[in-house]
């Protein structure tokens, strides 16, 4: 039997990058997916991928920032698929910028993304959730929500709460069989960091304290998401799962 036979996913983020692969491999892994985000284009061309390899899915729009956008979204994919079972807070933003250099502009756009999103999405699923007999919210945060690093203060800010904001949501609903874990990975290849990567200078910092010594493709991240929604995750709650090639272990 697939890992998530059955359920319906929510994944915001979900056009490209990590949130793309973890739209495929769920859909792979029989979960209905609804595909959220603000690129609707993108979305739709995920969607189509996941039906084209056999699999279930529909494209909502979503802005993770906006409450109302939020009540939407899944309202659409609960008129598609039913119960939403599995919500991945996958959306997010880079800013790597130091205290000083950091906008109050900025600032206040990366906590909408990063961290109000992710507190309106576990909002706006949990009733059903609830009423559905439990759920699994994994919340997508970062190495920079367990170890400091420069120039990355407003990001590192927004990582840090979403892990503390995990462990409040895992221990509020843990009586209605309803699990919060997060994941935190190390550097990833995709659209956000192809440009830090690209410098020979900016990607020597950020690999050469990775074990492995390179970045992780977005499957690689995705498979751990994968398994914290299956209920092969069933005892874990509250939890901190690390993809990071090492990065944290020195």
């Amino acid at each position: 039997m697939k890992r998530l036979q059955g359920k319906t996913a929510l994944i915001s983020g979900a056009a490209k990058g990590m949130g793309a692969a973890e739209a495929r491999i769920f859909a792979d892994e029989g979960a209905q997916v609804i595909v959220a985000d603000v690129d609707d284009a993108g979305a739709k061309a995920v969607v189509q991928d996941i039906k084209d390899a056999g699999g279930n899915a529909t494209a909502v729009h979503l802005d993770v920032s906006d409450a109302a956008s939020w009540e939407k979204a899944v309202a659409e994919g609960r008129t598609a698929f039913g119960n939403i079972n599995v919500l991945i807070n996958n959306a997010g933003i880079l800013l790597m910028k130091t205290v000083q250099d950091t906008t109050a502009e900025e600032w206040d756009k990366i906590f909408a993304i990063n961290a109000r999103g992710v507190f309106l999405g576990t909002k706006a699923v949990l009733e059903n959730m609830k009423a559905a007999g439990g759920g699994s919210i994994v919340n997508i945060s970062s190495i920079y929500g367990l170890v400091g690093a420069p120039s990355a203060a407003a990001y590192q800010a927004t990582k840090g709460a979403v892990r503390l904001f995990t462990k409040s949501t895992a221990a509020d609903y843990a009586e209605f069989n309803i699990r919060a874990n997060s994941v935190h990975p190390g550097v990833i290849r995709t659209a956000m960091t192809e440009d830090i990567l690209a410098d020979p200078t900016s990607e020597k910092e950020l690999l050469g304290t990775t074990i492995m010594q390179r970045a992780a493709q977005p499957e690689e991240v995705a498979r751990a998401v994968l398994f914290l929604a299956s209920d092969e995750a069933s005892f874990m709650t509250g939890s901190e799962m690390v993809v990071d090639g090492g990065y944290t272990a020195l």
